[in-house]
């Protein structure tokens, strides 16, 4: 069994961060999404894993990712233009081979690992299983039909009338069978080979597919708010008290990671909060479900429900929630009363 993990994609709903980063490596809980997703793939067993890249934001990915010895895994890049998922598997052919494969989104982010998916695909010798979501609008997702027995019957990218509520979460093990089917679709009215047209081939050739219906969180992050959704849940689930950082009359309240080297002065932290290495924080209130990321600053601030990416400033800010600053940007205030919702790039600068 092998991993083939997407990390390319121009990520154009998450703009202006996504002009200078791929959205991959946007931290949830100060850990790049793609991080959680190759943990996932190296908790499944598997080490032998092929990551897409697209050409503009191959080598930051190709960079954090290095040669995958952090999760115990072996890493090959595989460049692809953004012309869909079943493309995406046709590129990587030559490194797939005849082996079955994992195929995780990077963008994804599971409550329940994938274990569970690798074991009955095994047990059961399947071609295909598809991990299925129920959602409140399918028309944003792929989404399929299942008879009473729970069969796949039809699949439909992003369908204009109702078919069904269950979304395709972007999870999906296959056999080497998936290489046939892709070889018989053509590009759809997007321009993609469409990994639910190649799915639906294997249905009509009576391959062996199945769905599994997800009943844990799924966040597709592909937008400010899942971002933040997906920080709020981690941080919820996962984090643990860790406070190691240099702490002058300050007041920490619930699960709270501070780093080693950070230094939080005259202010109060309510968890869960995680704040990251050489942090600086000052008279501020950090409140829940805020990620702090490395070489950050807050000073005379309030920040809740917000993620600060590496060397955010922010500076006499009365609140600023439900926010997402980029990396080295800048954010402060002179005489400014109301809070802010802010969603800025990499080294902006704004001022209130």
């Amino acid at each position: 069994m092998k991993a083939l993990v997407l990390s390319g994609g121009k990520g154009t709903r998450l703009r202006p961060l996504t002009f200078t980063t791929a959205k991959q490596l946007i931290p949830v809980a100060n850990k790049p999404i793609v991080g959680h997703v190759l943990s996932d793939v190296s908790s499944a067993g598997i080490n032998d894993v092929g990551v897409i890249i697209a050409p503009e934001t191959g080598e930051e990915v190709k960079s954090y990712i290095k040669d995958g010895k952090e999760w115990g895994l072996q890493v090959k890049f595989i460049p692809q233009e953004p012309l869909g998922l079943a493309h995406a598997v046709k590129t990587a052919e030559s490194f797939l081979k005849t082996d079955s494969f994992l195929m995780y989104l990077g963008d994804n982010l599971l409550g329940s690992g994938v274990n569970h998916l690798i074991e009955r695909f095994e047990k059961e010798s399947l071609d295909a299983l598809i991990l299925l979501k129920e959602v409140k609008d399918p028309r944003a997702f792929g989404v399929a039909v299942l008879d009473e027995n729970g069969n796949i019957t039809e699949l439909v990218e992003k369908p204009k009338e109702f078919i069904s509520n269950l979304a395709l979460v972007g999870v999906y093990v296959f056999s080497s069978k998936i290489h046939e089917a892709i070889k018989e679709i053509k590009p759809s009215w997007r321009g993609e080979l469409e990994i639910t047209d190649a799915i639906q081939v294997m249905v009509e050739k009576g391959y062996n597919v199945k769905a599994e219906i997800l009943h844990s969180w799924w966040l597709d992050t592909g937008k400010k708010d899942d971002i933040l959704l997906a920080n709020a849940t981690v941080l919820d689930e996962k984090l643990s008290s860790n406070i190691n950082g240099n702490i002058i009359d300050s007041k920490i309240d619930g699960r709270v990671d501070i780093a080693k080297t950070a230094t939080v002065k005259n202010s109060t932290i309510r968890g869960p909060v995680i704040v990251g290495e050489n942090c600086f924080i000052e008279s501020s209130f950090i409140g829940p479900f805020t990620s702090i990321g490395n070489s950050s600053k807050v000073i005379n601030s309030l920040v809740e429900y917000s993620v600060l990416l590496e060397g955010s400033d922010v500076s006499n800010v009365k609140r600023l929630h439900e926010s997402l600053i980029g990396r080295h940007a800048k954010v402060y205030s002179e005489n400014e009363d109301k809070g802010v919702i802010l969603h800025i790039g990499d080294y902006s600068e704004v001022e209130l």
